[in-house]
């Protein structure tokens, strides 16, 4: 019986859960996606409703993980955050130190789009009702869970 499914592309990640060691594998988005042009990002998969994502393992590249979001303290990828120049240059910046549960503290830089007016740290952690934001450290984009945060602070 033919099966119904949509492309997706696998990004090479390491996965840091609330238990357990640390795990590099893949993952997989969408080649297309409604909420905008192009493909799914790695964020826009993250915050979709969905309870779980697939993960593969390098460890058993034979197996396909079911990984549940609400336990994900943080995937990072290589890779900026905003594949879209025109909103990477409308955003805002902050460097910011992040104690997560679990995990050492994470520094780097929160890119994010609101009003002039609400330019402080406090509200854009305070602003999305998405459970995960992007923290870029270098080339590396680390996808944070905000329920695994412990304290933020500016770092400038």
């Amino acid at each position: 019986m033919p099966t119904f499914s949509l492309p997706r592309t696998t990004v090479a990640a390491r996965l840091v859960l609330t238990a357990g060691a640390p795990a590099s594998g893949s993952v997989f988005v969408m080649d297309r996606t409604a909420h905008h042009e192009g493909p799914e990002t790695v964020l826009d998969m993250l915050n979709r409703g969905d309870a779980f994502f697939p993960f593969r393992p390098e460890s058993r590249a034979d197996a396909v993980l079911l990984i549940a979001k609400a336990h994900t303290v943080l995937l990072a990828v290589e890779g900026g955050p905003f594949p879209d120049p025109a909103r990477l240059s409308a955003a805002q910046a902050a460097d910011v130190e992040l104690v997560l549960e679990g995990v050492a503290t994470l520094t780097g830089r929160v890119q994010f789009e609101l009003p002039d007016a609400h330019r402080r740290l406090l509200d854009f952690l305070n602003a999305s009702q998405d459970s995960f934001f992007a923290v870029t450290q270098g080339s590396t984009t680390n996808y944070v869970n905000r329920a695994h945060v412990l304290y933020a602070r500016p770092t400038t």
